[in-house]
């Protein structure tokens, strides 16, 4: 294969520029980034080199070839097949027996630690490996030989995840996951069944666009893809807040739209982005199409979410007839009341704090007013201090002034010829002038 750049292939492979464009905004939708980032994303596209691909086949059903194969608009599987290097797919490459081996072995050497290892199917342990044999070898050899030497290991479909349907209820091949094949090697997992081509093609452009995988929960599952319940993004999801459900297959209910809770739908109970990506050419997906989420992007779907058209057993084992919306309906009447109990405690706690602070209040006011009454009568009850030097002085000035003009007015009188005259008794007939 030639080393021209990822976008070169595009275009040679006939995807106009809108188009190129349409697919970097797909991409950056399908990894939870803003709009602003599609530009970036092209640019990184634009200037990518081509990344090998080495995708290896187990126990499978085929169903995620299938889904690599009918991709929606702009055509994913040219990406995929053409412009990132397909370099190993036994069901895609032409070549059969020992050439179909000598493309792996040539790619890996190739490409050290340079290629992404995609592996679809369970791998059965079983009669040593020989449920599913490669060349004549175990698949599990095959798997743990690539994965020892690629940049990560993409795990796509349930089955390759945990098993899926041939692990179901122990199986009859041993059959796993591939989490224990893989070591230390980066392992990313997309679950489903079959997995969305999209969600595939989202990990790979992330890679190519940031230099690092997307981040990733405990399951090694992209946050991105898986971090949101179905539920919470159905489209029948308003019928379930209202109640509405469809109660049989056909009824009124079925036929209006309504939640397909109560006839199995596992989305309350599921992690992931179909309702949002959807399936052939992103038409639909199951609860659009009428038939409620299976879960089968959740963990040992086959055992733990089935049967697909059954609502879940109670989760208290004691109870069994005791279904999980009572579970929660019981949950939301304890919050309620726990929140209730809360409110009461708050109110007479508020109410104790009033009364105390008023308590407080009128204690001080009565302090206070205690407090001016004392002052009062202390006042009133300290006696008229002496007179100072000053006012004794002034005192005693006017008392001489007073003496002074006493003493003035008895000489003035002894002077007087009026005092003198009426101070004796003249004698008859003398006429003293």
């Amino acid at each position: 294969m030639d080393d021209q750049g990822l976008y070169a292939a595009l275009i040679q492979r006939g995807m106009t520029r809108r188009s190129f464009l349409k697919f970097s905004s797909a991409m950056a939708a399908a990894l939870a980034l803003p709009a602003s980032y599609a530009p970036r994303i092209a640019q990184a596209v634009e200037a990518a080199p081509r990344l090998p691909v080495i995708w290896i086949r187990a126990q499978t059903c085929g169903g995620n070839t299938e889904s690599l194969l009918r991709s929606p608009d702009p055509k994913i599987e040219t990406m995929l097949l053409d412009t990132i290097s397909l370099e190993y797919h036994q069901s895609l490459l032409p070549a059969a027996g020992p050439g179909l081996d000598m493309a792996r072995t040539s790619a890996m050497e190739r490409y050290p630690n340079g290629y992404v290892a995609v592996i679809e199917g369970a791998i059965p342990d079983g009669a040593s490996g020989a449920y599913c044999l490669v060349g004549g070898r175990p698949v599990s050899d095959i798997v743990r030989e690539v994965a020892a030497g690629a940049l990560a290991v993409i795990a796509v479909g349930s089955c390759a995840c945990d098993g899926g349907a041939p692990a179901a209820s122990g199986g009859l091949t041993d059959a796993k996951g591939i989490r224990g094949l893989v070591g230390g090697t980066k392992l990313i997992t997309l679950p489903g069944c079959p997995m969305n081509v999209i969600n595939l093609t989202a990990v790979i452009v992330h890679y190519l666009t940031f230099r690092e995988w997307p981040a990733l929960d405990m399951m090694g599952r992209p946050l991105a893809a898986y971090g949101n319940l179905i539920h919470n993004q159905c489209e029948r999801r308003p019928h379930f807040e209202f109640g509405e459900f469809a109660l049989s297959w056909g009824d009124e209910g079925a036929q209006r739209g309504w939640c397909l809770y109560k006839l199995g739908c596992k989305g309350p109970e599921a992690m992931g982005n179909c309702p949002t990506v959807r399936y052939g050419f992103g038409v639909s997906w199951n609860v659009r199409a009428g038939t409620g989420c299976v879960g089968c992007v959740s963990t040992d779907s086959w055992d733990q979410m089935g049967p697909a058209y059954r609502r879940l057993p109670s989760p208290v084992p004691f109870f069994p007839n005791l279904t999980t919306d009572m579970v929660g309906a019981a949950m939301v009447g304890g919050v309620a009341a726990v929140a209730g109990v809360h409110a009461v405690g708050m109110g007479t706690r508020y109410t104790r704090r009033a009364r105390q602070g008023r308590r407080e209040a009128l204690a001080t006011a009565e302090a206070g007013v205690a407090a001016e009454m004392v002052a009062a009568d202390t006042v009133e009850a300290v006696p008229a201090p002496d007179a100072t030097p000053v006012e004794a002085a002034a005192d005693s000035s006017e008392a001489d002034s007073s003496e002074a003009d006493s003493s003035e007015a008895d000489s003035s009188e002894a002077d007087s010829p009026e005092a003198d005259s009426s101070g004796a008794d003249a004698p008859a007939g003398t006429g003293e002038r």
